[in-house]
């Protein structure tokens, strides 16, 4: 598969909403997303485009030294092809140069198939939030991603 990689621009705003109602339950709003990519400074996201379609995204906030990863989000056409691996490396690979050594995520426990993603770039597990996931009250499992003096 042949996805370019590329920070979200003020024209993703509305595909990257209605890739948002595809894969996940609670999904963010068109304003959620306006806000993100036109008004938070902290804010860092990457779509992945293919055939002019964005396919995927995933986006952080940068607080100091560390990264907050917010979404990750691919269309289940594209799953299990290697897309979310390149966009959360994208994104850690880009924040490291603005000094972030630190990221931190949450997943919902049941998520196996994320929880494995997060593992093979170097997550760990560090505790749960309880009945974080509102729509069923599941819990998400708290991993963090440390970097010592820039090196992994």
């Amino acid at each position: 598969m042949n996805a370019l990689i590329r920070i979200a621009e003020e024209r993703d705003i509305y595909p990257m909403a209605e890739l948002d109602k595809i894969c996940f339950s609670i999904p963010w709003s068109q304003k959620a997303f306006e806000q993100e990519i036109m008004e938070n400074q902290q804010a860092l996201y990457f779509v992945a485009e293919n055939e002019g379609q964005i396919i995927g995204y995933a986006g952080l906030w940068g607080i100091l030294e560390e990264g907050h990863i917010t979404n990750v989000a691919v269309h289940p056409d594209y799953r299990c092809k290697g897309l979310g691996e390149l966009l959360v490396s994208k994104l850690i690979e880009i924040s490291k140069d603005k000094g972030i050594d630190k990221y931190t995520l949450e997943v919902r426990v049941s998520n196996y198939e994320a929880i494995a993603l997060y593992r093979k770039l170097g997550f760990q597990p560090a505790g749960r939030r309880l009945n974080y996931y509102e729509d069923v009250g599941e819990d998400a499992l708290i991993m963090w991603r440390f970097c010592a003096s820039g090196v992994e």
